[in-house]
Parts: C-alpha cells; structure tokens; sequence
C-alpha cells in the first residue's frame, strides 16, 4: 500500500489496493484497531469539525482502510444530513491535498512524498479528454463535463449563462477547475451510500455507532437566531473574524460554519473575510454555501470544548462561563439584547 492511496482513498488505484490486499472487512471490525479507530475519526471529525483530517498520526495501512470503514459508519449512523457532510468534508480535505500537489508539481518543488498529477486526477474521472490547458492559466472544459460538475454547485457565476461557451467548451480558471474537480470527489464519496450493512458488520460496529451518535448528541444547539448582530458574537467569533483573511481550516470552518446559520448570503460571509484572492473566495463561498444549505444537519459549529481544544477559545467573559457552545452565546446575548427578527425582511430591531 502506498501513501498516495491513503492520502487520496477514493481513486480506483486505491480501492484496487484494498481489494489486492485481500482484507476481510468482517474480520476487520470485528478486531478493532487502528483502521477501525480512524475510520470512527474521520466520520467524526467529519461532523463536528468539517474535516476528515486526522489531529495525530497512523499507518500508511490504518489510513487506506479507514476509508472503507468510515463509509460503513456513516451508512450506519442514520442521523440527518451525516452523509452529505461527511462526503463534504472528504472532498474538501482531497482538494487541499490535490491543489498542494498540484502546485507543487507546477513549481517543480522537490519533496519526499509521491504527489497526485492533475492529468492522473483526471484520468481517474475519466476527465482526460474533456478538460484541456490552453497554456495560459486556463482550461477548456467540455460542455457536458461541466453542465454535470456544476449543476450542484451555488452561485450564478457557475451558472453556464453567465459562462462564455464557444465550440462546446467552457473556459475555466486554474482555481475554478479545482472545484469542479472537488465537486467530483464529493460526488464519488458520496456514491452508493448509505449501504446495506451486513448485521455481523453492523453488531461489530455496535459501540463505534454509539460513541458517534453521542458525540452528535452533544452538540444539540438552541435554534440559532436568524439575525446578524456581530456585536452579540461570543468572543471566539469575534476573534476569527478580526484575523479571518489568515484563518488555518479549522479557525475558517469555525467562523464559516457559524455565519451559515445566520441570516446571511454569500457576499455577506465574503465581506466579513476580506478575500483578496479568487481562490481564497472560492474556497470560503463553496464551504458556506454547502455548510447554508444543510442549517439544522449534523454539521453545525464546533462546540466550546472543540474550540478550546483548537486553541481558538478567547476572551471568555461571564456569559461564557455558563454555556457549552458559541451558537447557545449568541442566542442568549440576542435574548439579554431584547433583539427582535422581523419575519418578513429578516432583519434585526430592538425592542
């Protein structure tokens, strides 16, 4: 098993490499261990923290077979949404990883790890023939390939009337292509699931279940209030958004994930970050727009614990010290503030 199946588990070769090295999953679970332990992170982390990355370190062959293991999971775990999270936070860590890669390979940087081309990424969607580099940082996407990656997609600049199409292609930025690309791996990951479990599968996986469902449970919230008064934010928020432009991902999925459950548009999240950059403002408009669209799923802001352990708890102040999460701050601060929602406009008046 090499580290780029475990770094990129969804591609062909990767399962191939699964299925050469010829494991049981029965057996698997049944015997616990570290694929089984990080394949319960993934969906996790997947939930609470909106990445599959995993804070220590495993075997290239733990990494791989957690991949399979952590489908199974989520197939078994029957809370709303935890599908289409857990294929989001997958296809977002694959787009982090492949843009490195790919940059690196355009920088010629030598390093020790085998990296991901963009033309074997292609390949393996069988893309190769359908998206072509014009040699000046763009891409020529055919029609079909594109009308079928960006029908999922938020916004009216992906919309094909807003795009220039001539001779059946669609012209792409470089940063463009990496979310269509990311589009596919959400796509792929998601595929097939929920699965039909086997019941020995399923009884062996009894308590991963359970400590998954619980961690779910932890973070019911109080509905978060659908006005935007950002001096009512806790301190945390507060704090992200002064250094948003410079957030690692899991300062930006605590701040973004939070503005998705406000009354907010895109523009409004953009504006809070101050993106300079179309990449940065991709990356920032596909995450709230996916994280929007499912308010009141299993995805919802990392609790105060998640917070202190990311080192992102600040300026704790006397609200703080009787709430467990950032939304339930909010909403009592909006409740204290005497902050009333006008249900038609939606905008925020005080009493």
């Amino acid at each position: 098993m090499r580290r780029l199946h475990a770094r990129y588990p969804f591609l062909r070769a990767s399962r191939e490499a699964v299925q050469d090295a010829e494991v049981d999953l029965g057996q698997l679970v049944t015997e616990g261990g570290p694929a089984v332990e990080r394949g319960r992170e993934r969906v996790e982390r997947a939930l609470l923290a909106g990445t599959v990355a995993s804070e220590g370190r495993s075997s290239t062959r733990a990494e791989l077979l957690s991949y399979p293991v952590a489908r199974v999971l989520v197939s078994l775990l029957d809370t709303p949404g935890a599908v289409a999270k857990y294929a989001n936070a997958e296809a977002a860590l694959a787009h982090a990883r492949f843009t490195e890669d790919f940059d690196d390979d355009a920088q010629l940087k030598s390093t020790d790890r085998e990296r991901l081309s963009l033309d074997r990424l292609l390949a393996d969607f069988d893309l190769s023939g359908q998206v072509r580099p014009t040699g000046e940082g763009e891409f020529l996407v055919d029609v079909t390939a594109y009308l079928k990656l960006a029908s999922a997609l938020e916004g009216e600049r992906w919309r094909l009337v807003a795009r220039e199409l001539h001779d059946g292609v669609v012209p792409v930025r470089r940063p463009e292509l990496y979310t269509l690309l990311r589009e596919a791996v959400r796509r792929r990951v998601a595929d097939d699931l929920p699965l039909s479990v086997p019941e020995g599968v399923a009884d062996a996986l009894a308590g991963q279940v359970r400590t998954l469902k619980d961690a779910v449970a932890d973070v019911e919230l109080r509905a978060t209030p659908d006005v935007v008064e950002p001096e009512l934010f806790p301190p945390c928020v507060k704090a992200l958004l002064e250094r948003a432009p410079d957030l690692d991902r899991r300062g930006r999925f605590a701040l973004v994930s939070f503005l998705a459950g406000l009354d907010v548009d895109t523009q409004d999240v953009l504006a809070f970050y101050g993106v300079e950059t179309e990449s940065d403002a991709d990356s920032v408009e596909y995450q709230f727009e996916r994280l929007a669209d499912s308010r009141g799923a299993a995805f919802p802001p990392p609790a105060c614990a998640t917070m202190q352990a990311f080192d992102l708890c600040v300026d704790r102040d006397e609200v703080c010290a009787d709430i467990g999460h950032p939304v339930t701050y909010y909403a009592e601060r909006v409740e204290r503030a005497g902050v009333a929602v006008d249900a038609d406009a939606g905008t925020a008046d005080g009493d």
